[in-house]
């Protein structure tokens, strides 16, 4: 009878050979000292060098900006959560019981965590080449069948953008403050941007989130003010 540990290895493609690394990409802080915060850790660098060989073989054209716009989108929060959705990781997630009791197992953060540390595992147990089939499984078919045009700028990059353009120094992002209870909090971030003296805020569920709405926020002041006869342009 195949177990759910079984069941995600066949739908993420590879075996493990040390089932130990398995579980620890699996094991969540609050459930013990053996976790995958250092699977995480690597796991991101891993995921991006592999989404970045991947979108450089498909997008032969674009140029570096393009390329790393695509890729940001790719490997954020937002999408690697539906990724881990996909593939029933809240169903083999170690979590603490209080984490468990408020719904850690499906918390966006804690989701792609995992899913970046099971990326991780998979390099220290089989290389790059068995880590680069497994992305390749998860994120070859939309990349595929994508192309840049459809993928916009997130509103940091804009914003940074913008200001680059301007000749102007890039924003600070600070959080201004949490609320709620750990296992759902909200954060509330303060975007500044010094040489203007304009500062903006942004509420979300995660420190990304917010941080995006503060960055949007910042644009729409921003491209208000440059529009001709705003203050920007006086």
């Amino acid at each position: 009878m195949e177990t759910r540990l079984d069941a995600l290895q066949r739908r993420i493609g590879h075996r493990f050979a040390d089932a130990r690394l398995l579980s620890r990409a699996l094991t969540h802080r609050s459930f013990g000292a053996d976790h995958n915060e250092r699977l995480e850790f690597l796991g991101d660098a891993v995921l991006s060098l592999a989404v970045s060989s991947l979108l450089y073989e498909r997008f032969k054209g674009s140029d570096e900006g393009d390329l790393t716009r695509v890729r940001a989108h790719l490997v954020r929060e937002e999408s690697l959560h539906r990724v881990a959705l996909q593939l029933s990781l809240p169903d083999v997630l170690h979590l603490g019981e209080g984490e468990a009791r408020g719904g850690g197992a499906q918390r966006a953060s804690i989701l792609a965590d995992a899913l970046e540390a099971l990326i991780g595992a998979t390099f220290l147990d089989g290389g790059f080449d068995a880590a680069g089939t497994v992305v390749r499984g998860l994120f070859g078919e939309i990349i595929a069948t994508t192309d840049i045009a459809s993928w916009s700028k997130d509103a940091k990059t804009e914003l940074q953008e913008w200001l680059q353009a301007r000749r102007l120094p890039v924003p600070t992002y600070r959080i201004s403050a949490t609320r709620g209870q750990a296992h759902a909090q909200t954060f509330e971030v303060e975007c500044e941007v010094p040489a203007l003296s304009l500062v903006e805020q942004g509420v979300g569920r995660s420190r990304r989130v917010a941080e995006q709405e503060a960055a949007r926020r910042m644009l729409d002041a921003l491209k208000s003010s440059d529009k001709p006869g705003g203050p920007l342009q006086s």
